[in-house]
């Protein structure tokens, strides 16, 4: 499978680190956060209640361990959609994770306009990496790639549908062409990997209360 490239140029902006939180510098020098970061602060009470269950030690383990994978099988994705996969370069584990998902991208993924491309919504004032946008199954949409050590319930994972649709929203600023599809795509340790199709406009409007939620938070703490 040779994947297919339109070639969509998206020029790349800085980033700045700003109390510990990364922000986008737009061309016109407006400082956005993170879409990854805004959602972010909402699993916090989630994420503390977890660490303090599993304890201090495997929850860092865990963590390490999971950033790790995701960012080897993230690399892998991202390089056989540039059609310059070298397996050899990547751990056992790291190919058998990738290769449960490599059939579905190669059967579902095509016409590809970028990967790794940074985006910014001057409407939405937030920012953010997208994995890969290209057609999925004929259809334009944001694609997220994702690893994980057991099956998500689709009510756990809201966040990904909704930074998806925020990259919908970015990217159409930067482009012009629309996007209302979302296609979040998890390989599972030991079990098929989940697809996830979403519509944008389901989750835009509760995505743009959270932005909103954190925009406030943080007004009234600096």
């Amino acid at each position: 499978m040779t994947f297919t490239h339109l070639g969509i140029d998206i020029p790349e902006i800085n980033t700045e680190t700003i109390d510990g939180k990364r922000y986008y510098v737009t061309p016109t020098g407006e400082k956005y956060p993170s879409i990854t970061t805004v959602l972010g602060h909402f699993n916090k009470k989630a994420i503390w209640e977890w660490r303090q269950r599993v304890g201090e030690k495997e929850a860092n383990k865990v963590s390490t361990q999971a950033s790790r994978r995701g960012t080897k099988v993230h690399q892998m994705c991202e390089d056989f959609i540039n059609n310059e996969l070298d397996e050899k370069k990547f751990m056992p584990s790291d190919r058998e994770t990738f290769n449960s998902i490599k059939n579905i991208l190669s059967d579902n993924i095509n016409n590809v306009r970028v990967q790794e491309a940074t985006l910014y919504s001057d409407y939405l004032r937030v920012a953010g990496r997208v994995d890969c946008i290209a057609d999925w199954n004929n259809r334009l949409s944001v694609i997220d790639f994702k690893t994980s050590r057991k099956l998500k319930k689709k009510e756990y994972i809201t966040n990904y549908f909704q930074q998806g649709s925020a990259y919908c929203v970015m990217y159409e600023e930067r482009t012009k062409t629309p996007i209302d599809q979302v296609v979040i795509v998890i390989a599972v340790d030991g079990e098929s990997p989940q697809i996830f199709i979403e519509k944008r406009d389901n989750w835009i409007l509760s995505t743009q209360k959270k932005i909103k939620l954190y925009g406030e938070y943080y007004d009234k703490i600096s």
